[in-house]
């Protein structure tokens, strides 16, 4: 045969053509122009360039004329030249980082490593695209994935897969990662989702130049998280002109938290952020995954998060501030994570540094950094619902669960924000003490108060009152007899200065020296400052061994109302032989709460003892090591937990004495308005407490100090028996919701497995193409029914949902059955770019299975890809 040497792009058709030049990247397409005019025609055409260049987010600002070619590969060689890229090693060199510097030898062995990372990354890619050659997608197919759509050449591409017998799982995987660096990552206002994040250098530019510096213009926001507990009514007392975000903090991503913020602000700096999330005085419980502490700060996604976020605040100039929520200035991790965060972003961070213990309490006390003319919470919030919400946060958590589940319904449309802020309203309203402080010793000494004047039957109610209440009070000072009363200490002063200066005394002790016999100012004010220094620290510390001390007391007064309210009179009636209970019950429900009296008796005792004694010099460290120690005391509470709460609905059922005795007793004043399992729940909340304030302990216990050391083993100590507290608090919490979700579809097979957890619901739409034929963006799409997304650590459940109305009520019922469950690490997804027929869609396959599935709005989908993109790498890294 005889074999025509030509120039392939003079015999084929040019369609052919341009897909051939379609594989070869904007480097490659330069070279190409350059072998002979043919060649420079085609790939310099607006078809294969404009796609490269809105990727990127490079639109062309003019309309080509008819007979124009080439444009968009000017533009695009345009955009790439002025371009401002630095390398790592550069930014560092002109931003400075927060490594310690490295030596030579340290640099050339981190260059050579480097060295070597690229090169194996380069064959990686190689491999990849070598592999992923042969299941390329039909040109103009409308999508950017690598996916295998549903056409005819689909079963000898898949053969082709499956003839490659070693390679099938690696292929699988490389699909589905080329699946997920497909996706889009943003998206713009008009819903094209082209737009790919702009550099971190450049945020804080797009502000400048758009915002003005005035502070009269920049609001105050506030992110509120959803594991708050009665987090309605914290989005109920936030002010009237403040922006506020509530937030799941189960079904999101670092990435799609900034979107939510940067929406909210639309494009505006704000004068201070407040980030209102659960956490502790060492980390923040920002979202589920992300317990943001000293460890983990600099992680590449956490750190440009906050980085995001600074930029978003007005500079430090001009007064901007980020308020955490968190009581991160009581201990020494958390400082140095405010400090962190602060010397990462530019931006003051700012958080309480109380130590008062109970449910958030903590938010009302001093804050650390610079003072302003109202404390951040009253930046945000209406102080007296704030207070009422602090002081009633357990029981409102509970009271709202069942307005959540009857309200919720009815504001399913709205966003979480607006509906939280109805709910917390009608709370508020129904209570009526949006106004009123609660002060708990108050309305006790009242009570008492009106007790007593019943019995007396006095002709002068008043003056017995008074005398009543006179005498309580000096009962009360008489239990305060010997302790320390603390001066009112400067929040403001630092002791950064303090310590530095110090240490310039002793550094130069003969200039001291003589600067002493020349009675120099500078000296004596240098004295000044160490003493303030030192007493600052010592009333700081006492302060916080007095509320240590009373805390304990406080604990200890509740164990009792156990023994003398319960346990006292059923032992009594068992043993004039009219039981109540029987001996083996009474040992099951009492016997381990009394040994946990028992034993914080004994620790009460000597915190009494070492406070009457106290001094600078003393030390509390050996106490709290002897406590910790005898932990076992509350491993068997808890162990037996769920026993003990069992045996008491049983012996409430079984036995109507039981029954009659509980509602005597139970919620009156005597036991503080609380039933008997609410007050077994005090052993899990204290060791928390302890956790927190032995931090706060150790944070104003200078490091020479003899009694550090033993404070240090005594946090260990018990922060590992929190560990296990809080392994168990979690595998309880998912055994639960994994159950409720097994009840409410039907048909749905076992969920319970170890480590397994939900991650987020998202309801959809699934549609289904009517014509797979024609082009991409013409594709005509109908609603078939309504899907639920059930989405786990590990897969993907999907479920059909109905509707079920009941005659006579407003409110509806969904009904959800089972369809499929498919594992993470197999699930590929695919973007469906919107069009006039179809918005906010995508594309979910598995080995067996295909959904077309699209969200309500644009939001949903933008959240929901980027959570399902960051479990499903979570699932292929184990």
């Amino acid at each position: 045969m005889q074999v025509a040497r030509v120039d392939f792009s003079t015999v084929l058709p040019r369609f052919i053509s341009l897909y051939i030049f379609s594989f070869l990247n904007p480097k490659d397409l330069c070279a190409a122009a350059q072998v002979s005019w043919p060649w420079k025609f085609l790939t310099e055409q607006d078809c294969l360039w404009m796609p490269k260049c809105i990727k990127f987010g490079w639109f062309l600002p003019y309309t080509p004329t008819e007979n124009e070619y080439g444009a968009w590969k000017h533009h695009y060689i345009a955009c790439v030249s002025n371009l401002d890229w630095l390398t790592p090693r550069e930014a560092a060199a002109m931003y400075g980082t927060l490594n310690e510097p490295k030596t030579e030898d340290e640099e050339l062995q981190e260059r050579q490593r480097e060295k070597c990372l690229r090169k194996i990354i380069w064959e990686k890619i190689a491999l990849r695209k070598k592999l992923l050659f042969n299941v390329r997608p039909p040109w103009v197919s409308g999508t950017r994935c690598s996916r295998l759509l549903k056409s005819k050449c689909q079963p000898c591409l898949s053969q082709t897969m499956r003839e490659r017998v070693g390679f099938h799982e690696t292929l699988e995987k490389q699909l589905i990662l080329a699946s997920l660096d497909a996706l889009p990552k943003r998206s713009n206002v008009s819903g094209c989702h082209s737009y790919p994040f702009l550099p971190k250098k450049n945020w804080r530019g797009l502000y400048e130049s758009d915002i003005s510096s005035s502070n009269a213009l920049q609001p105050h926001f506030i992110l509120i998280s959803s594991r708050i507990p009665a987090y309605e009514m914290v989005v109920n007392s936030v002010k009237a002109g403040i922006i506020s975000v509530v937030y799941e903090h189960s079904g999101l991503t670092l990435e799609s938290l900034f979107y939510l913020i940067e929406k909210a602000l639309d494009g505006q700096k704000a004068q201070s952020v407040g980030i209102f999330s659960d956490g502790d005085s060492r980390e923040i419980n920002l979202i589920q995954g992300y317990k943001i502490g000293v460890k983990n700060l600099l992680r590449p996604e956490v750190r440009d998060f906050w980085e995001k976020l600074g930029s978003c605040v007005a500079p430090e100039d001009e007064g901007g501030h980020v308020d955490i929520f968190a009581p991160l200035g009581a201990s020494e991790a958390g400082i140095e994570v405010l400090s962190q965060l602060s010397q990462l972003t530019g931006t003051l961070f700012t958080a309480p540094t109380g130590i008062a213990t109970g449910s958030y309490q903590h938010i009302l006390s001093d804050w650390l950094g610079r003072q302003w003319d109202r404390a951040p919470p009253s930046i945000y919030f209406s102080e007296s619902k704030l207070q009422t919400w602090s002081s009633l946060t357990d029981f409102l958590e509970d009271t709202l669960k069942s307005v959540r589940k009857q309200l919720s319904p009815l504001f399913k449309e709205l966003q979480k924000n607006a509906s939280g802020r109805m709910i917390g309203q009608f709370v508020f309203d129904t209570m009526s003490m949006a106004n009123t402080l609660n002060n708990q010793e108050i309305v006790q000494a009242l009570a008492d108060g009106l007790t007593e004047l019943s019995k007396e039957n006095s002709d002068r109610p008043l003056e017995f009152l008074s005398s009543f209440l006179l005498k309580k009070c000096s009962k009360k000072s008489k239990d305060f007899e010997g302790n320390i009363i603390l001066p009112k200490c400067d929040p403001t002063a630092t002791c950064d200065l303090f310590i530095e200066e110090r240490n310039v005394v002793e550094d130069n002790p003969q200039d001291t020296k003589s600067s002493l016999s020349k009675n120099d100012s500078n000296f004596e004010l240098l004295v000044k400052l160490e003493k303030k220094l030192q007493l600052d620290s010592a009333v700081k510390r006492t302060s916080v061994l007095r509320e240590l001390f009373q805390s304990e007391r406080k604990y200890v007064q509740i164990l009792e109302i156990v023994r003398g309210i319960y346990v006292a009179p059923l032992r009594a009636a068992l043993s004039s032989n009219r039981a109540i209970l029987s001996a083996a019950n009474i040992q099951i429900i009492f016997s381990d709460i009394l040994q946990i009296l028992y034993l914080n008796r004994q620790f009460l005792d000597a915190l009494r003892d070492r406070l009457q004694e106290w001094g600078p010099a003393h030390c509390v460290g050996e106490i709290v090591l002897k406590f910790g120690s005898q932990l076992n005391t509350y491993t068997s509470f808890f162990n037996n937990y769920p026993v003990v709460l069992k045996t008491i609905e049983k012996c409430r059922e079984m036995t109507p004495a039981f029954r009659a005795f509980l509602k005597r007793h139970d919620k009156t004043m005597v036991t503080h308005m609380l039933s008997l399992p609410e007050l077994l729940l005090y052993p899990s909340q204290r060791i928390e407490e302890y956790i927190h304030l032995l931090y706060a302990l150790r944070l104003h216990t200078p490091a020479e100090h003899v009694d550090r050391g033993d404070l240090t083993t005594a946090i260990e100590q018990i922060k590992k028996y929190k560990g296990y507290l809080d392994q168990m608090k979690q595998t309880i919490n998912m055994k639960d919701r994994l159950s409720d979700i097994e009840r409410i579809i039907w048909g749905c097979p076992i969920l319970s497995e170890v480590n397994r957890y939900l991650i987020r619901v998202q309801d959809v739409a699934q549609l289904h193409c009517c014509d797979e034929e024609i082009s991409f963006s013409l594709r005509l799409y109908e609603h078939t029914r309504d899907l639920s997304l059930f989405l786990f650590n590990d897969a993907l459940l999907v479920s059909s949902r109905g509707t079920s109305h009941t005659p006579f009520e407003r409110t509806s019922k969904s009904t959800y059955q089972f369809i499929a469950s498919v594992a993470l690490h197999r699930l590929l997804i695919e973007d469906i770019p919107d069009s006039k027929c179809i918005r906010n869609a995508f594309i979910l396959q598995g080995p067996k299975h295909e959904w077309i599935c699209a969200t309500e709005g644009e939001d949903d989908k933008f959240l929901w890809l980027s959570v399902l993109q960051s479990a499903i790498k979570s699932s292929m890294e184990k």
